[in-house]
């Protein structure tokens, strides 16, 4: 045996002399490091996916070598359905009308209630002027001939001024015009001047001076349907200035009833004259005028005279 290499206690000898160094170990994480420097200089993975590739390393394993479940979400919650809408019907428009047969000649569309209108208007033009005789019983078939209508409207606007009060219905026959006297025109004027006269003197002490100049054309339209001589016309201009008077009190009611009253009054009377000559209803109209004025200057007195005198003479 080479004494060399053994030493007189048996044991071997390596033949290298001075302490022995013990290799330090590799770090998994430099490992890591290396092998991302070398894939990003390689031009492999991005550094994001680098990133993410080193997180996902660095989830702890579960058993069998796999990566731990992660948690579910939570499903949401479903809310109970809306309950749909119910389908609305649609007008006809989406069915067409179906054509007309040929050779047919379409008429005018012509409202009842238009008729009817029109037929009210020219019976009360008619008892103004005279036209309808006080006492005479007129059918509404023989009106319409004369009105180039049915019976059915001529009737319906005859009930409605048998409840203005102007005729009367004759069972069987038609309707009769009401027969008046001066007692019934005094008391139709003492009834107006009742209703209106309080209301005209307050708003004389309350409407400013320019409300009342905005009157002006309604007073000037009276004047001139007074110049035509036509009772009808003037009528009609007379109860529109009334109420353009009246309608400064802010009072629906008070207008209404304030214009059927002066209606009935403008109703001829039996045995007098059928219509009163222009002078008279040019006089009427200058008291509109004179009424006017004063209002504006804001004088009571003359205020105060002129609406009395005006009603004791309406008509």
């Amino acid at each position: 045996m080479n004494q060399g290499t053994q030493g007189s206690t048996g044991t071997e000898r390596t033949g290298i002399t001075g302490p022995v160094r013990v290799p330090s170990q590799v770090r998994a994480a430099d490992v890591d490091a290396a092998r991302d420097r070398q894939a990003r200089a390689q031009g492999g993975l991005p550094e994001p996916q680098v990133e993410r590739t080193r997180a996902a390393d660095a989830v702890p394993k579960a058993r069998g070598g796999r990566p731990p479940a992660e948690p579910p979400m939570p499903a949401p919650r479903v809310l109970p359905a809306e309950q749909p809408m119910p389908a609305r019907r649609v007008a006809s428009a989406e069915q067409p009308m179906p054509a007309p047969p040929a050779g047919h000649r379409a008429r005018p569309v012509v409202q009842r209630a238009s008729v009817r209108g029109q037929i009210l208007d020219a019976l009360r033009t008619a008892l103004v002027t005279g036209e309808l005789t006080p006492g005479e019983v007129y059918s509404a078939p023989v009106l319409g001939e004369r009105f180039g209508v049915s019976a059915t409207p001529v009737r319906e606007a005859m009930q409605q001024l048998a409840l203005e009060g102007a005729v009367e219905v004759v069972p069987n026959r038609g309707f009769r015009v009401v027969e008046r006297g001066a007692r019934e025109l005094a008391e139709l004027a003492e009834i107006r001047a009742l209703v209106e006269v309080p209301v005209m003197l307050r708003l004389a002490r309350t409407v400013p001076a320019e409300r009342w100049a905005e009157l002006r054309p309604a007073a000037e339209a009276t004047v001139r349907a007074a110049s035509t001589g036509c009772r009808a016309t003037y009528a009609e201009s007379d109860r529109a200035f009334h109420r353009a008077v009246l309608a400064l009190a802010g009072n629906a009611q008070l207008v209404q009833i304030a214009d059927d009253l002066h209606r009935r009054a403008q109703w001829p009377l039996t045995g007098t004259p059928t219509s009163r000559g222009r002078a008279e209803l040019v006089a009427d109209a200058a008291e509109h005028t004179a009424l006017l004025d004063a209002l504006i200057a804001g004088d009571l007195d003359v205020v105060r005279s002129l609406v009395g005198e005006h009603f004791a003479g309406a008509s």
